[in-house]
């Protein structure tokens, strides 16, 4: 029994006995992206750039807004 194989579940080995073996495809038509390349599209990004600088200058603004009305 091969690890994470219920007793119901079918081995993989089986299955896919057929294409298992079959080499790696490469397009003819298309350069081998290379390891940087392909790691650069798994990077995390920032998809809300300065929204952290943002929150804190509104948050700056309410404290000081805040402090305005409770001085006296």
């Amino acid at each position: 029994m091969t690890k994470g194989i219920g007793e119901n579940e079918p081995d993989p080995r089986i299955i896919y006995a057929d294409i298992i073996d079959l080499p790696h495809w490469q397009s003819p038509t298309r350069p081998h992206m290379s390891l940087h390349d392909r790691a650069a599209q798994f990077a995390p990004f920032a998809a809300l750039t300065g929204y952290h600088e943002m929150v804190d200058e509104e948050a700056k603004l309410h404290i000081a807004s805040y402090e305005d009305d409770h001085s006296s």
